[in-house]
């Protein structure tokens, strides 16, 4: 499969890989480490995400450094002169992963300007006065925003899966080394566990995951889907899902495992399908797609499941390093 570059919402990946620098893996790894790709949900009964049912990034983020053999302090909470003096000082020691903030409200966003709920992650260089300098990887770098501007984002009270504000890590540092194919490897049962349907996480009432998300979005898509579920869809999910999607088929491929490999990039394949009858408004064809999507969850799980069985696969042997693996 010819791997896809090119501009994609992968906010918190390339959050993290600015951080981390030069011993950053590849987005596609890092993305993948996050367990992002594996699974798909629809939160309330309403809102598609392709993403893993009960997963978000915060839970992502701390899962891939972990793989990657990486630590980092994480503050959150206190008052807003708390939370820009906090910044003030960590940004003095080095850049700062921020996040999730509302991006509705980074107002040198163009048609910026209404909290949405959108949540966003950015790389903080400075605070300078009354003025935040960033690297926003939604292409804006070294953006600035007055500090007042920035904190009514930073404060993300309409972000649904956090409970606090001023969500910042600072102080990355590596405690120990790991290979792209020993931190894949070990992915995979933490992958396999998120496509099976974990139920330990709150998810507000009426959620679905797997088969049964996509086999009632493909109802509401028939029915008449919500304007702007359909703008979500068309501006964010389908976008995001098809690339992360893309991603895991390079990396499982990478560690050989050919048949989960062909499960994930028809998987992307389908979905990235999807998005011109998504923005057609032709609803037949879309709802199609998404009943073709429903049933390939369980086959990669099961595929997973098959390939970790195998001996050589087991997470204490087979740790080998991958061939090079470029952006």
């Amino acid at each position: 499969m010819l791997a896809y570059e090119g501009s994609n919402p992968y906010c918190y990946t390339h959050s993290l890989s600015m951080v981390l620098g030069s011993l950053a893996p590849p987005p596609a790894v890092i993305e993948t480490l996050t367990c992002s790709p594996f699974g798909v949900e629809l939160v309330g009964g309403a809102t598609p995400l392709f993403d893993p049912y009960g997963w978000d990034p915060e839970i992502g983020v701390d899962t891939a450094l972990d793989l990657l053999g990486w630590r980092c302090q994480r503050h959150h909470g206190g008052t807003p002169e708390q939370a820009v003096e906090r910044l003030r000082a960590a940004c003095a020691q080095g850049p700062v992963m921020v996040g999730p903030v509302d991006m509705g409200l980074l107002l040198y966003q163009p048609e910026s300007g209404a909290a949405d709920g959108a949540d966003h992650y950015v790389v903080v260089l400075a605070v300078e006065d009354d003025t935040v300098v960033l690297h926003d990887p939604h292409g804006h770098p070294f953006a600035t925003l007055p500090t007042e501007a920035f904190l009514a984002a930073w404060r993300a009270e309409a972000v649904p899966y956090v409970d606090t504000s001023f969500v910042m890590r600072t102080d990355f540092a590596q405690e120990r080394e790991v290979s792209v194919g020993e931190a894949l490897r070990t992915c995979l049962p933490q992958a396999i566990r998120w496509l099976e349907g974990r139920d330990d996480r709150p998810m507000p009432p009426g959620s679905l995951g797997g088969a049964a998300a996509l086999q009632r979005l493909a109802v509401q898509v028939e029915q008449g889907l919500d304007p702007e579920v359909r703008a979500m869809l068309a501006v964010f999910a389908v976008r995001v899902g098809a690339r992360r999607l893309a991603g895991a088929a390079r990396c499982l491929a990478l560690l050989g495992l050919s048949d989960p490999a062909g499960i994930a990039a028809e998987q992307a394949r389908l979905l990235g399908s999807a998005q011109y009858p998504l923005v057609a408004r032709d609803d037949q064809a879309l709802a199609r797609v998404l009943r073709q999507l429903a049933p390939t969850y369980e086959r990669l799980r099961d595929a997973l499941t098959a390939a970790v069985d195998q001996a050589h696969l087991s997470t204490t042997t087979g740790r080998g390093d991958l061939p090079p693996f470029s952006s």
